[in-house]
């Protein structure tokens, strides 16, 4: 008996996919059909990677050819296994990465005063001192205080050419390249913008700047979750978020809202941990003894609670809000304790990042297309 390969197919038609509903020519399982004279070969695609559901495949489409072609073929099925992809979440539109950004990190914090944005700029020290080239994005747009603690206060941007386009060049300092909303506004005049006012000038920074080849950019954000924070995650590929609090109630109770914000199924960010900020104080003329000013290990319990990693902690101690104020942030003084502490914790956050990007996919953009993108997380 004389058959076509169209036959073949047709006789597949009959045999329904694992777990799909759908026929195995429907649903693209089969690759490809050869036939050699009385031999047919089928080409096979299953994501069960058991041997009974090799088994099984291998069987039907045995059975199939013979019952619906002709008993006296001699079928050979070749069964490859591949992990199906992975759904797309419907409240998730993706885009394409920003080129020449290798990895973008957003420190958050639920309230304001606990210390974010020292340690974003201590973060960002402590990585362009392991010679990481590290940008950092001032996002607060409310009170961007970057070009003060990294003493370019004075500074303005200038204006580059890029390929045909006039672009902002991001101000240098201590290895680190930075762009804030602070070099635009008057520092004695309040910012009142409405939501997009403030966004579209957020975009302005990220898109129209000259940031060239970065192994980091960090991302300060302001406290809470709002407009700045949606539009920082639409328009911006984050590869995780860093939540930073202090040990209290109140500012745990925000954190925790934080972390809540960037675990949504329509933002989806992944959490690299949270940070400890004035975790204890120690005066100097009693170096041993350590005052829970703010209470013990809040946000270490909390990071155990809600599944995350505790990234590290930070005392409360004079010199690092001085050195903030003056513009010269303490992970610069080598060899001290302070600057080890930024070490450790920039590590650890380093380690958590790799992590991310093993088991993640590349780093893309999230576009929130409906009002369920500000809903109230369900418990």
């Amino acid at each position: 008996m004389s058959f076509k390969k169209q036959d073949i197919y047709n006789a597949l038609e009959t045999i329904t996919a694992p777990g799909e509903g759908k026929s195995l020519i429907e649903n693209n399982n089969v690759t490809n059909v050869v036939i050699f004279g009385n031999e047919v070969n089928v080409d096979v695609i299953i994501s069960n990677p058991t041997l009974q559901a090799k088994k099984k495949i291998e069987n039907e489409i045995s059975k199939a050819i013979k019952t619906n072609v002709a008993e006296n073929i001699d079928v050979k099925v070749n069964v490859k296994v591949e992990k199906p992809a992975p759904k797309e979440n419907p409240n998730q539109i993706r885009g394409k990465e920003i080129p020449n950004i290798k990895n973008i990190i957003a420190i958050a914090s639920g309230k304001g005063g606990v210390g974010k944005s020292t340690i974003t700029a201590n973060t960002a020290i402590s990585l362009a001192k392991m010679g990481f080239n590290v940008g950092v994005l001032d996002a607060d747009v409310y009170g961007p205080s970057q070009h003060i603690m990294f003493n370019v206060e004075r500074e303005r941007p200038l204006s580059v050419n890029v390929d045909g386009r006039s672009k902002m060049k991001p101000i240098e300092n201590y290895g680190v390249k930075l762009l804030s909303l602070g070099f635009f506004t008057d520092p004695d005049q309040a910012v009142i913008w409405r939501g997009p006012m403030a966004s579209k000038a957020l975009k302005q920074l990220i898109f129209d700047a000259a940031w060239g080849e970065l192994d980091f950019l960090l991302i300060d954000l302001p406290p809470g979750t709002g407009d700045v924070h949606l539009s920082i995650v639409q328009a911006l590929p984050i590869n995780g978020a860093v939540v930073v609090s202090t040990p209290q109630n109140i500012a745990l109770a925000d954190a925790k809202k934080g972390v809540a914000m960037f675990q949504q199924e329509s933002i989806n960010v992944p959490v690299l941990g949270i940070i400890e900020n004035m975790a204890y104080f120690t005066p100097e003329e009693l170096p041993n003894n350590k005052y829970y000013i703010f209470g013990q290990d809040g946000a270490k319990n909390l990071a155990e609670d809600i599944k995350t990693q505790f990234l590290g902690e930070i005392p409360l101690v004079q010199s690092i809000r001085e050195a903030g104020d003056v513009g010269h942030p303490v992970a610069l003084q080598d060899g001290t304790i302070l600057e080890e502490s930024f070490n450790q914790i920039t590590k650890e956050m380093v380690s958590q990042l790799l992590k991310r990007n093993a088991n993640l996919p590349p780093t893309e953009v999230v576009r929130i297309t409906n009002m369920s993108g500000c809903s109230a997380v369900k418990k």
